[in-house]
């Protein structure tokens, strides 16, 4: 009888391997999402530096019993110039937007406010990128549904179009008011 050799067995299990990590992957609910470990839990801590000019907010008001967006953004990135009139408009609908300027130019932040007007009911700076570590945030633009206990209900990676404020946002706006 031939003996088989582990190099001859090693291929075949290391590609059903592969095939059955890919077909985990293609039965996800949402194959797109990126996974978030502090939906359920308490928002991390509130670190920033002042944004000039600007009202700052802390932990307290995360956690002051109004449901609220808190939105990662920059200057320099282009999904958040094309979400921001979304975010306008949630404001304006009454919804409160906490704005982080995240590892940008105050100048930049300045002008890209001036020049699309400001969201935000308050605004903060995290300059190193530390805080958004602490809150997971993968890049730019993020956005974190709140609940009025400071719980972190959503985090939803990528620009806030019409189509994720009617499918994603407002759904998990009305589970946090609950």
């Amino acid at each position: 009888m031939a003996r088989v050799s582990p190099l001859m067995i090693a291929p075949p299990l290391i590609f059903g391997a592969f095939v059955a990590l890919a077909a985990v992957g293609m039965f996800r609910e949402d194959p797109e999402a990126l996974p978030s470990a502090r939906e359920g839990q308490p928002a991390p801590p509130v670190v920033m530096t002042e944004f000039p000019g600007k009202a700052g907010f802390d932990d307290a008001a995360l956690r002051d019993g109004e449901v609220k967006l808190v939105n990662y953004w920059a200057s320099w990135c282009a999904p958040c110039r094309a979400e921001h009139p979304n975010l306008e408009a949630l404001s304006k609908e009454g919804i409160p937007v906490y704005g982080v300027n995240y590892k940008d130019q105050l100048a930049n932040a300045e002008a890209f406010l001036n020049e699309l007007g400001d969201p935000y009911r308050a605004i903060g700076r995290d300059e190193q990128g530390r805080m958004g570590l602490d809150w997971g945030v993968y890049g730019v633009p993020e956005t974190y549904v709140i609940d009025g206990e400071g719980t972190i209900v959503l985090r939803f990676a990528g620009p806030i179009t019409q189509r994720v404020i009617e499918k994603t946002i407002r759904p998990a706006l009305e589970k946090a008011a609950q």
